[in-house]
């Protein structure tokens, strides 16, 4: 049946060198740590930090970011082993069109939208407000009515809700991340690692300094007692917390969409995939238990800025503009990393001929995807400067851990169907890890909550109605399987 045929691996590895849609190979194994790193840390881990701690778990949080990054990590040591198997771009899409064939690579590759596209556009609006909030505390203060979306009204560091005519600072900095993407990959690292190097030292920086103002009473009770509603404390409390904070640690599965421009693939993968999902773990968890060590878990309820709550325990209030300046920073490196991962998925697709041509044309000079990063930057300024954006945090959680689930799955199709492809790394302790893996991440979803499930279920149905109606007819794939039988 053609919806469930495979990609030859060997054809994916022929299509991934030479030729004009090859990609520039120039990242090592720094500057994939820096991506993974770069698209893991934003503004998730200052705000949902405090909500999730005041709503689910207390100061438990700590084990429900353990819990989201056991999940990450059984997923990450799976998208390892196909990064160096398949290092081309194209991540899980690629990887499901390898295993479970066409359909299922559709339906991945269009998930895939609600983490890179559609959280791009979002991180965009809150860069927007951070930096207008920056602006006013040094005396500069933007028209209203060019800082908001007119359905998405805005709140003024004077407090003031406003409904604007255009978000032009998400639209800044979607347009010039976009123009930087098309420049080349080694330029965006470049600045991607400068920016990661501000944020880390901020998140330092608070922990170095609020450790010594903790009170060991905030800890006390450390899994606070269940109310009787699931997700309202004891352990149910930290699963629906895991749930929500994994939106924190969306973006290490994104180092895998850069494997066709790493120098040694077979090698570096790992070590930016797992590296960056490591480091990221170690600093959340330490950042968490000094957070609800500053303040007792009830008082970052309803808080704007939970850790504006946590720094007030301490003398140095200078910590609070270098939040905020970790903040966009988190926040522009994770658009960078957004809109280069959601360029390279569609860069894949448009080669096997699920869409249009133009997503896959390669930059004479720069060897980059231009052209389709001048489609996402318009598609995805768009949606900054107008769209009203709700619960879109959730939406992407459970695209990418659908996602996840895909790709752990995929490992134990490839195992039996290919076991002896060469793997220069191989997922541990298979099928454990895999089925871990899938039982790990789907227990997040069903913690997300069913209004979540029927937003993924819409969503899906609108991808699947453009593959029935364009790409099944245009599938490279498709055609030459036609030809063969002739």
């Amino acid at each position: 049946m053609d919806l469930l045929a495979t990609k030859p691996l060997s054809r994916i590895a022929a299509e991934s060198e030479g030729g004009a849609h090859s990609l520039k190979r120039t990242l090592g194994p720094a500057s994939l740590v820096a991506l993974g790193i770069g698209a893991i840390i934003g503004a998730g881990l200052f705000s949902l930090t405090g909500i999730a701690a005041a709503e689910h778990a207390g100061p438990a949080i700590a084990l429900s970011f353990v819990l989201a990054a056991i999940g990450c990590a059984l997923a990450g040591f799976c998208y390892s082993e196909f990064a160096t198997m398949i290092p081309i771009a194209g991540s899980a899409y690629t990887y499901a069109y390898a295993t479970m064939g066409e359909f299922i690579a559709w339906v991945i590759g269009w998930d895939l939208v609600l983490e890179y596209a559609v959280g791009a556009a979002t991180v965009s609006i809150s860069w927007s407000a951070y930096v207008v909030s920056l602006l006013h505390d040094i005396g500069i203060n933007l028209p209203p009515y060019l800082v908001a979306s007119p359905w998405q009204p805005v709140q003024l560091p004077s407090g003031e809700l406003v409904h604007g005519l255009v978000n032009l600072p998400a639209v800044f900095i979607i347009v010039v991340i976009s123009l930087l993407l098309m420049i080349g990959i080694k330029e965006s690292a470049n600045v991607n690692a400068a920016v990661v190097v501000i944020k880390v030292a901020v998140v330092l920086v608070f922990i170095g300094v609020g450790i010594w103002f903790v009170k060991g009473s905030n800890y006390t009770p450390f899994i606070p007692e269940n109310t009787g509603k699931f997700g309202e404390f004891g352990w149910s409390g930290v699963l629906r917390a895991a749930g929500v904070i994994f939106f924190a640690y969306i973006g290490f599965d994104a180092v895998s969409t850069a494997a066709q421009e790493a120098k040694n693939p077979q090698k570096d993968m790992p070590i930016g995939i797992l590296g960056s999902l490591a480091i990221c773990t170690v600093l959340y968890v330490a950042f968490s238990l000094v957070m609800t060590g500053l303040a007792h878990y009830t008082e970052f309820k309803g808080a704007a800025a939970p850790v504006a709550v946590a720094i007030a325990y301490t003398p140095y209030q200078w910590l609070q503009p270098l939040v905020k300046l970790a903040i966009i920073a988190g926040f522009t490196s994770v658009i960078l990393v957004m809109l280069l991962g959601q360029s390279r998925v569609f860069f894949s697709m448009s080669r096997d001929g699920l869409l249009p041509k133009i997503f896959s044309d390669i930059h004479p000079r720069y060897r980059t995807p231009w052209r389709s990063n001048l489609l996402f930057m318009v598609f995805v300024s768009l949606f900054s400067a107008f769209a009203p954006i709700s619960m879109v945090g959730h939406m992407t959680s459970i695209g990418t851990l659908f996602a996840f689930v895909i790709v752990c799955a995929g490992i134990l199709v490839l195992r039996r169907t290919q076991p002896d492809a060469p793997r220069p790394f191989r997922t541990p302790l298979v099928p454990v890890v895999p089925v871990l893996g899938i039982a790990v991440n789907a227990a997040l979803m069903y913690g997300l909550g069913w209004e979540n499930w029927m937003r993924l279920l819409v969503w899906l149905v609108i991808g699947l109605c453009i593959y029935f109606g364009y790409s099944r007819h245009h599938s490279l794939l498709r055609r030459d399987l036609e030809q063969a039988r002739r």
